[in-house]
């Protein structure tokens, strides 16, 4: 059990550390070799056997079926005949090659008789000096596991995502190795979960300068609409990042909780720990959303409470102008007999009497909170 204790540890970097390596991945495949294959390894007794050179996919698996072990092969957005070959060789459900090969697949676990077929989402979170209407908080890719007996195929679409890192980790430890492709399966989703984790804490930090913004006391000089245009745009990327999350929670259930042959009663146990942390991970993106849609209701009712201040303003302003207005049309109208025309101090009376009241209007209307 101590080589089982130590599987976190292998398997899952330090936070803080993940968190960085989300904002840089490697390279897919070589620009120099033209196959979709990055990485074709044979494991027996938990070591990587050492060919002295770079073998094939077809060979590594004449090798495992003639002196045991594993191969573990990782592949980079193949196409139908690049794929085709290692679907045929290690005879994959024809529905899971197509699936691997055209992408965008949500989340999922399916069994086949001889293999498992498990879609991963993986979330890359994007820098940014400021969060704008247009800016883009998240990046997803996909990798797709082929599990079986005696081999591993993980098939990677986007450009994040890399598993090479994750490989080196687990050679550096032939205890978990030694167990196979089950072993493998549990690390890519536990570091991909752990992945989901350091994007939440990222988003939560975004979500939080959006929220201390819109109920700052006095903002001011703040375009009409800027913070609604950024709050729309995290809620589409939070709506994506929930995508990636909340499918998975099922499958990471299935592994956990229903014996599967293909999957080490050792391992098996691991993947609860897995769901452990997803379910929190749905918690907090559901928090998200729920949060977002809060924050836009009141950043919506605060731009109505600033409307009906302008238009309190406007129309006190307009009670205000329409006494001098009426008083001025009544004295514009060419009537010969009107009162006070002739009167030396008729003049400065009515614009006297105008003003007296254009003040205590303005007066009344200050001290009800109109003005």
């Amino acid at each position: 059990m101590s080589m089982i204790r130590d599987l976190r540890s292998v398997v899952r970097p330090a936070r803080t550390s993940l968190r960085k390596e989300t904002g840089g991945y490697d390279t897919t495949r070589d620009p120099q070799t033209p196959s979709a294959v990055v990485d074709c390894a044979v494991y027996r007794d938990g070591a990587r056997v050492d060919f002295g050179r770079p073998v094939g996919p077809h060979e590594a698996m004449r090798h495992v079926r003639r002196d045991g072990g594993f191969v573990w092969i990782g592949l980079h957005e193949p196409t139908e005949a690049e794929f085709a070959g290692i679907a045929s060789e290690f005879g994959l459900h024809p529905l899971a090659v197509e699936d691997a090969v055209q992408a965008h697949q949500r989340p999922k676990l399916e069994r086949y008789d001889d293999s498992l077929f498990t879609v991963f989402k993986t979330i890359h979170y994007v820098d940014h000096d400021e969060l704008t209407a247009t800016s883009e908080v998240v990046e997803t890719g996909e990798v797709m596991c082929f599990t079986g007996r005696d081999f591993f195929i993980t098939v990677r679409h986007g450009g994040q995502g890399s598993l090479r890192a994750l490989r080196h980790r687990l050679q550096d430890d032939p205890e978990l190795l030694v167990k196979g492709p089950s072993a493998v399966l549990h690390a890519i989703a536990d570091h991909v979960v752990d992945g989901y984790i350091a994007v939440a804490d990222a988003v939560q930090d975004d979500i939080e300068d959006v929220e201390t913004e819109v109920f700052s006391p006095g903002r001011k000089g703040s375009p009409r609409g800027t913070d609604a245009g950024r709050i729309y745009q995290l809620k589409r990327e939070v709506l994506e990042f929930k995508r990636a999350v909340s499918p998975l929670l099922r499958p990471m259930l299935l592994l956990s909780e229903r014996p599967m042959r293909l999957i080490d009663p050792d391992i098996q146990k691991y993947f609860r720990d897995v769901a452990d942390h997803l379910a929190r991970v749905q918690e907090q993106v559901m928090g998200f959303d729920e949060l977002l849609n809060s924050i836009l209701q009141a950043n919506l009712a605060q731009a109505s409470v600033a409307q009906n201040e302008d238009m309190r303003k406007i129309t006190s302003w307009a009670a205000i102008v329409a006494v001098p207005t009426m008083v001025c049309g009544v004295y514009g109208m060419n009537f010969e007999h009107m009162p006070e025309l002739r009167w030396k101090f008729g003049y400065p009376m009515v614009l006297g009497i105008t003003a007296v009241i254009c003040l205590g209007i303005h007066r009344t209307l200050k001290r009800n909170g109109w003005l």
